[in-house]
């Protein structure tokens, strides 16, 4: 497996199924690396897998978000083709596809029909000053025009990710499919959904007369400082917001109505505060507002979910053991029930006779699958990458697992490289995951891919521990107001495990990480010497200074105790900030850090470049200006992986 094999792997995702369950809409993007550009058409399938699939849009610009409507005659889908995102319709019986909105800020997913088909909902940025699309206009051209560029900023939550948000909110849009006429249902100063976290926020009521989305109404400034996310209701035509989830102060998402109509279905926390608590399917009555949960018991957090289109049965995934499992569970109540083992499944959505999704494993980009509900097997409906796959060698991972601190059991993912010959000694290189709430599954990943580092030569380790997700709640908490404690001794466990093997050279160990896995590699090259390379990627390494820099307040609040000056915060960077152990580093070490990532801003990793190069640490660093927390354009990709690989090579090399 090369790195080009990887960067233009053919990407299928967001299936959706046609109203009469027989045919499959999806997103395919493909890459044009010498051109360093990514393009996505909608495409579609066959349920019954009987015909190959076909396009049905080919445009130079992305179209994504394919939606049936609800008679199966008209697509909706999200388009750039104009410049700016704005929702196109397709005629499936022939034709050229219908511009159906035309805003100045675009439209964007979620993206749903009303249950008759005349009206479509959406997101669109806005100015909360403005009271209609006119004013937006004029705003965003008047900004775009002037000659001053500046952040005026009079809110927390100014930016996320890699975008700037001093200004504007996302609103929830309606848009009559006949003549394109939009209202905006959602006005106000606040983002609806949350800015943060657009999937699944929009549903319409059976009736088609009422809207279900999800907010943070409790004042601008909290937004930063509170993980809580409420389900509210408004009328279609407009009017008074309702909020459903009044009784939980922590996150509530995804709301669902049954198809009687009588109930909502949410994903909802419990802990206030906690962005990686467990997830829980919750049940509202629309009339009294008394909630139900689904289930307790087995320890399954909810990753996503859908309903049978009887209402009676809620499918989803959860992670458990390293792989995202998808079971079912009756609405009534009841235990789960697994339908099918990961693999990494997600995207799932019912029809009466059959279940689709997408799946990965750690050898095989997604694909799109389908499984009976009759006969509880599945067949895969795409195979988009076989052209490459079949000449590549790949190693079946390997699930270990190893005591860790307290003697809980850490499970790790072991790869070896291609054509393995046991009599011989590889160098081992352990990937450390971010999070620090997640989890090394069986699953593809287009960024950190283990097969792809397998491929080098080396032997690649991908450890679960403490803070991982799929091995219950309390292996989750237990890396919470600890990040240098429990989760070490786990990581050191697996270290001295995997050396001992008797095809892994002791003294040619790497390691490498990104975010939290970044911060992880800073602390443990202040505390040994063991490797000989590392690479940290956006990770954290001064605790207070990013305190108060990242954008998500919450989550340092909760990790560390409280504000930075707080007494117990100080303590807690006092004891796990890599910065003050700085001075013991020794390892040859990469770093990256971009310019646009505000979970953990630039500064984290030029700080750590400075004191290892004043140190006289061997030491380089990547800065990209146009990335955020993850390197995702074609050909910056190209160069971060080059450059790793490179790096790990010249001290792994013999």
């Amino acid at each position: 497996m090369t790195i080009e094999d990887n960067l233009t792997t053919v990407r299928v995702g967001d299936p959706r199924l046609s109203p009469d369950g027989r045919q499959v809409a999806f997103v395919r993007t493909t890459t044009d690396l010498a051109a360093g550009k990514r393009n996505a058409d909608v495409w579609i399938v066959p349920a019954d897998g009987s015909a190959p699939p076909r396009a049905l849009t080919r445009h130079e610009k992305a179209d994504n978000a394919p939606r049936f409507s609800p008679d199966g005659r008209t697509l909706a889908f999200v388009s750039t083709r104009s410049g700016v995102a704005q929702v196109y319709l397709l005629d499936l019986g022939g034709g050229e596809p219908r511009k159906l909105t035309d805003l100045a800020a675009g439209a964007q997913d979620p993206l749903v029909f009303s249950p008759d088909g005349k009206k479509l909902a959406f997101v669109s940025d806005v100015y909360p000053g403005c009271a209609d699309e006119a004013c937006n206009r004029k705003t965003r051209e008047d900004a775009e025009k002037s000659p001053v560029k500046v952040h005026h900023l009079t809110r927390l939550f100014y930016r996320h990710w890699d975008e700037w948000r001093e200004n504007v909110r996302h609103h929830v849009f309606v848009a009559d499919v006949a003549t394109g006429a939009v209202t905006d249902v959602t006005p106000g100063d606040f983002d609806s959904p949350p800015n943060h976290y657009e999937d699944g926020g929009i549903a319409f009521s059976p009736d088609g007369l009422e809207i279900a989305f999800v907010s943070n109404r409790d004042g601008a400034d909290k937004e930063a400082l509170s993980t809580n996310k409420d389900v509210f209701t408004v009328p279609v035509a407009g009017g008074t917001a309702v909020k459903l989830t009044a009784g939980n102060a922590a996150a509530d998402f995804d709301p669902a109505y049954t198809p009687d109509g009588t109930s909502i279905l949410v994903r909802a926390q419990r802990r206030a505060g906690f962005e990686a608590d467990r997830w829980y399917l919750d049940v509202y009555d629309r009339k009294t507002k008394a909630k139900r949960t689904v289930f307790e018991e087995p320890d399954l957090s909810v990753e996503e979910f859908c309903l049978s289109p009887d209402g009676k049965t809620a499918y989803f995934t959860a992670d458990r053991e390293g792989r995202r499992d998808l079971f079912e569970v009756s609405l009534a109540g009841g235990t789960p029930k697994l339908l099918k083992k990961g693999g990494a499944i997600g995207s799932v959505k019912a029809g009466a006779k059959a279940l689709i999704f997408t799946e990965a494993s750690l050898t095989a980009p997604p694909e799109i699958f389908s499984l009976t509900l009759e006969e509880k097997s599945s067949r895969a409906l795409t195979d988009e990458n076989r052209s490459w796959r079949k000449d590549v060698s790949f190693s079946a991972p390997e699930s270990l697992s190893v005591p860790g601190a307290g003697g809980a059991r850490v499970q790790y993912w072991l790869v070896k490289p291609p054509m393995f010959d046991a009599a011989k000694k590889y160098p081992v290189v352990f990937l450390i995951h971010g999070g620090p709430q997640g989890a090394w599954e069986d699953g593809w990943s287009a960024r950190w891919n283990p097969s792809l580092w397998a491929a080098q030569g080396w032997v690649v380790v991908a450890p679960n521990p403490r803070g991982s997700t799929g091995f219950g709640q309390k292996f989750v908490d237990e890396i919470s107001g600890d990040w240098g404690g429990k989760v070490m001794t786990d990581l050191d466990a697996v270290f001295d495990a995997v050396v001992k093997m008797p095809f892994v050279d002791a003294s040619r160990q790497g390691i490498a990480g990104a975010s939290y896995g970044g911060y992880a590699v800073d602390w443990i090259l202040g505390h040994t010497n063991r490797f000989k390379a590392a690479v940290t990627h956006d990770g954290v390494f001064n605790l207070e200074s990013m305190s108060l820099a990242t954008e998500e307040l919450w989550f340092s609040g909760w990790e560390f105790g409280g504000a930075p000056w707080s007494e117990a915060a100080r303590k807690q960077y006092a004891k796990w900030s890599p910065h003050l152990f700085a001075q013991n580093i020794k390892t040859p070490t990469l770093i990256v850090t971009n310019e646009l990532d505000f979970r953990v801003p630039v500064d984290q990793g030029l700080q750590m470049f400075t004191a290892l190069r004043a140190n006289g640490v061997p030491s380089e660093a990547l800065v990209f200006p146009d990335e955020g927390h993850w390197v995702l354009k074609p050909l910056n990709s190209k160069r971060w992986h080059e450059d790793v690989f490179s790096w790990m090579k010249k001290y792994l090399t013999p």
